[in-house]
This record gives C-alpha cells, structure tokens and sequence, in this order.
C-alpha cells in the first residue's frame, strides 16, 4: 500500500512539473495585483528581465522603455519582475515600485509584482527559466539585477543574456528585429 500511494504521489508530482512546459504556461500577476496569464502573449517574443530600484544597473530602466516605445506591440514586449534577491536593491512595495517606474523612467511595459528569481523560495516561473530538466534550454543562474531572458514566439526559451548587457545591445536588437 505504501508502495502504491508513493508511485501515485511521484506521479503527480511529475505531471504537475510537466505540465508547465512552456513559458505561455505561467500566471503571474501585475504589479497592480491581478493574474496574468503569458498565454497572451502566444505568438510575440518576450524580454523577461528581472528588474530593482537601487541598484547600479537600474538606468537599464531608460533602455528598457526606450527599446518598448521602437520594438513592443504585436510581435515583441517587455516583462520586469522586480526582485529584492541581490543585496536588498528592490526594497520598496508593489506601488512604491509602480510609482518609482513611472515617475523616473516613465515605464509603460508590462511590470509583474515583486517576487523572488531565486534561492528557496524562487517563483516557479523563475525555476522554470533557470531549470535545463524544465526549460528544455539548460540551466541558468540568475547573476544580478537585469538580467534577460529571451523567449520566442514559441514560448521557448532562446537566450539568456547577461546583467551587465544594454538592453538596447545590437544583439538584443537583432533577435528582436530578426
């Protein structure tokens, strides 16, 4: 009996990791607080880039809605997961987030509520990016704020692009445009 309920208990554990195989299978939610499902976004390529207020790189920021405003609608958009992982450089709430974003950097690309890209209590979505047994990519580890992770139309991981890059860096570009 014992043998038959941890067969049964592995089995739903397997099917329930399975059953996240692409990225369009996720709800997340908004920074304002309501579910999100990346389903909508079937057919575009995203940008997901975990984002913080008090960090060097955050002038990212400015590139970020720049590369929105040239590129984002039907076939490509941006999504900012602002995280507190790195040195405590995103502190603030969801709406002192919001606000923030808005009023230095006028952001108008998606921006999901405040979560964590990794350790313990990782969002799923996150473990689903940095996990090769899940993505179907190969493993990443978040580095720092401002990291990106290009997926496809598909909802298929295609690049993880470093921190330290622009997000108006000719490579970004090129993948956008391409």
């Amino acid at each position: 009996m014992k043998f038959i309920f941890s067969t049964l208990l592995f089995s739903l554990i397997a099917l329930t990791t399975q059953a996240q195989e692409s990225f369009y299978d996720f709800e997340v939610t908004t920074i304002e607080g309501q579910p999100f499902q990346l389903s909508q976004l079937k057919g575009k390529k995203v940008m997901v880039v975990n984002v913080a207020s008090k960090c060097g790189l955050t002038p990212q920021y400015k590139e970020l809605q720049k590369v929105y405003e040239l590129y984002g609608g039907d076939d490509f958009t941006i999504i900012g997961f602002p995280a507190n992982n790195f040195m405590k450089q995103e502190p603030g709430t969801n709406d002192e987030i919001a606000t923030f974003c808005e009023k230095n950097y006028g952001v108008t690309f998606l921006m999901m509520s405040k979560i964590s890209v990794k350790g313990d209590d990782i969002h799923p979505l996150y473990k689903w990016l940095t996990s090769g047994e899940l993505n179907n990519f190969g493993d990443s580890k978040v580095k720092w704020n401002f990291q990106k992770y290009l997926i496809n139309e598909k909802g298929e991981i295609e690049k993880v692009i470093s921190p330290k890059t622009k997000p108006d860096d000719k490579e970004i570009i090129d993948w956008i445009t391409s």
